[in-house]
């Protein structure tokens, strides 16, 4: 099954915040919008955004609800020149973004920096992308093999990457001949036998297919949970899920 990593949500209390905050800080443009009764859907990205490049989408919903942020997901994660990591985070820094996670703190390796809503936002150095478009994304794993297992059999993604510690591993999967501008996903999975809480700040990541419902029957036949079929979401999309819970949203190109 040929696929991509389409987007990427969150949600958000106040809505108009949040978009001035990823206009003005990471020159975000909005790309789509969905307008509901009940929620409203924003989804952004940088203006060179690469054809295979993922989105950020934003859902707001209409009755102010608030959320609460859990632990299950870790972060997005956006590029920007290898050269360019402490001038960059001193770029938002000026521009008013709160001083969290500085390179010199993070090795010069990366950085970290939280929006409007605490959603951590790191800061990786590639040679590849539209600065700031989006390079991962992070979410934890209570069973490292299970999750490889699961994203190789239902989705044909390889590991590209790791990164091994002491007490974690990173692993980044990506479908097969993804771009280097394509945004992957990272594994985390630490030693210690820790449990997550999902939470609701985060919503879930969206896989592009050619078609919905031969993508959806394939998952089916290799077992993948039966969530939201494409019959209860109008055939315009799908869910399912991973072993640890976090929504895997199945959406045509």
């Amino acid at each position: 099954m040929e696929s991509t990593v389409d987007h990427v949500m969150m949600r958000v209390e106040d809505l108009e915040e949040s978009l001035e905050w990823y206009q003005t800080h990471l020159g975000y443009e909005e790309k789509g919008r969905w307008e509901a009764d009940t929620f409203t859907n924003v989804f952004l990205g940088p203006e060179s955004v690469h054809e295979s490049g993922a989105l950020l989408e934003l859902t707001y919903n209409h009755d102010d609800r608030e959320y609460t942020m859990g632990d299950a997901w870790g972060h997005i994660a956006v590029r920007v020149p290898e050269d360019e990591l402490q001038s960059s985070y001193d770029e938002l820094l000026a521009g008013g973004v709160e001083d969290y996670r500085d390179p010199e703190s993070c090795n010069n390796r990366y950085a970290f920096v939280k929006d409007p809503d605490g959603h951590e936002v790191e800061i990786v150095t590639r040679d590849h992308g539209a600065k700031w478009s989006l390079d991962h994304t992070m979410i934890r794993v209570e069973d490292a093999d299970e999750a490889l297992g699961y994203w190789s059999r239902k989705f044909e993604y390889g590991e590209v990457s790791r990164w091994e510690s002491d007490t974690f591993a990173n692993y980044f999967v990506e479908p097969a001949a993804a771009p280097d501008e394509a945004m992957s996903i990272e594994l985390t999975y630490n030693y210690d036998g820790r449990s997550y809480t999902m939470g609701d700040a985060w919503g879930h990541l969206a896989v592009a297919v050619d078609d919905l419902d031969d993508a959806w029957e394939t998952l089916m036949e290799r077992e993948a949970p039966d969530y939201r079929d494409p019959e209860s979401c109008d055939d315009r999309y799908a869910f399912t899920t991973d072993p640890d819970g976090h929504e895997v949203e199945i959406v045509t190109e």
